[in-house]
């Protein structure tokens, strides 16, 4: 009988494009042991481990059979990723420190006396992908520059209530063809600890100094943003509207809020996130009559932040002072949401959103992906997807982001799939319209 082996395809490919793996010429229903280890974050590996059954071919094939047991259940081709568990505890960085080296897995089968050894690796950027620190005009953030020929079309990305520098997302939206500028507004070198009283301002000047810097293909500059950053790219849309082309919002919410998890100490968790020309824009929890953190704070762990936002809600006043006028956005919208998000209701906020939309007849594209059980971490295929609690970066607190492993590993694919397909549809209608609005301008011309 021949040798058993272990293939792995592709090898080498991009952090979003699924893998497979195979095992042949096994002894037919032979039992085998696969293990996945990837060093991530600041040198610490990740694992996962699984028990399969080779089937009357002798095959064992992770796209297309499910383990008998061990760290996820059901056919999941990257099941062996998603489902890796840090060796110590606490550990939440799965991407490499360095977006430009890639994460490498080594793949484990043992069985019997024997063991197979193969590797693979997940890359955040592609080859020629350029990294440029960006400390202009009191910006603060990192410009990825597609290794493709210009110009490209641009995307702006701002980060949540844990702030810093999105680079892992830039890195592969640039290996993609965008033109991809993280850019940070607090937690990042010479800006502030909190996301209290941040101008809105400076998120304009980073827009304007894309263009004026970089110029983007026929001037399209998106904007993308995760959980506080999805409220903040709804803000900006309403408020920039001839700025933006095209709003991508993670998990975002419909109305704005205060500083909460990220807030200044001193300015304390009700005061005011956003400022416009020196003053705060109304937030729910401005005069709310219903307002309690109560069940986020006392409730039973782990702490569902969600709950506290609930009470808000109950305050319709408040709820209408603090609504984002996402009807004055000039640009298509896609809103990624999941059903059981633990930070805040994404889900009922999508939809609060897309009806709104909706109702007003919006003239540009607006789409949902909502995912059933999944939880407020989404982020992209095909990354680890167990860590639910997690510390707070700023406040230090300990709350569930909600979901399943296997859910918000769904979650990471169908919202990826969406985006990408949002995204150059996007990119195509607006080279219509700018395309119609030059032959309209030859026209007056001539």
């Amino acid at each position: 009988m021949p040798k058993a082996k272990l293939t792995i395809t592709p090898q080498d490919a991009l952090i979003d494009v699924p893998r497979t793996i195979r095992i042949e010429s096994l002894v037919p229903e032979t039992v085998v042991i696969v293990i996945a280890s990837t060093v991530r974050g600041d040198g610490i590996v990740w694992q996962s481990r699984a028990r399969f059954q080779a089937d009357r071919d002798g095959v064992v094939d992770l796209s297309l059979h499910a383990p008998l047991d061990g760290s996820y259940s059901g056919v999941s081709a990257m099941g062996m990723i998603w489902s890796q568990t840090p060796i110590r505890e606490g550990e939440r960085e799965v991407f490499p420190l360095d977006v430009l080296r890639p994460l490498e897995t080594e793949i484990r089968v043992a069985y019997d006396d024997r063991v197979l050894l193969g590797c693979f690796s997940q890359r955040l950027a592609s080859e020629g992908v350029k990294r440029i620190e960006i400390r202009e005009e009191g910006l603060v953030g990192t410009l990825f520059v597609p290794a493709t020929a210009g110009p490209h079309p641009a995307i702006m990305i701002m980060n949540g209530s844990g702030g810093g520098i999105n680079e892992p997302r830039a890195a592969l939206y640039a290996s993609h063809g965008y033109l991809a500028f993280a850019l940070a507004y607090f937690k990042a070198p010479g800006l502030s600890d909190y996301i209290s009283n941040t101008p809105l301002e400076y998120f304009k000047k980073g827009l304007d100094w894309l263009r004026k810097t970089h110029k983007p293909y026929k001037d399209f500059v998106a904007i993308n943003g995760q959980s506080r950053g999805g409220e903040l790219v709804l803000l900006l849309g309403s408020l920039f509207p001839d700025d933006v082309s095209a709003v991508v919002a993670y998990v975002p919410a419909a109305l704005v809020h205060s500083g909460q998890n990220a807030a200044d100490p001193e300015v304390g968790r009700d005061g005011p996130a956003w400022l416009l020309n020196g003053q705060e824009i109304p937030h729910l929890w401005k005069d709310n009559k219903t307002a309690t953190w109560a069940p986020f704070d006392e409730g039973p762990p782990p702490h569902r932040h969600e709950k506290a936002i609930l009470t808000a809600l109950q305050d319709k006043e408040a709820v209408e002072r603090a609504r984002i006028h996402v009807e004055n956005i000039k640009g298509p919208v896609i809103l990624l949401s999941a059903t059981d998000d633990g930070s805040w209701p994404s889900s009922l906020y999508s939809k609060m959103v897309y009806d709104r939309l909706k109702s007003l007849n919006f003239p540009y594209d607006v789409h949902w992906i909502d995912t059933q059980d999944a939880g407020h971490s989404i982020v992209f295929p095909y990354v680890p997807t167990t860590q639910l609690v997690y510390t707070h970066p700023v406040s230090g607190k300990i709350s569930t982001s909600g979901g399943r492993a296997d859910t918000n590993a769904q979650s990471d694919e169908r919202t990826w799939t969406g985006i990408r397909k949002f995204l150059s549809e996007a990119v195509l209608n607006h080279d219509r319209l700018k395309d119609n609005d030059d032959s309209n301008k030859d026209n007056v011309l001539n």
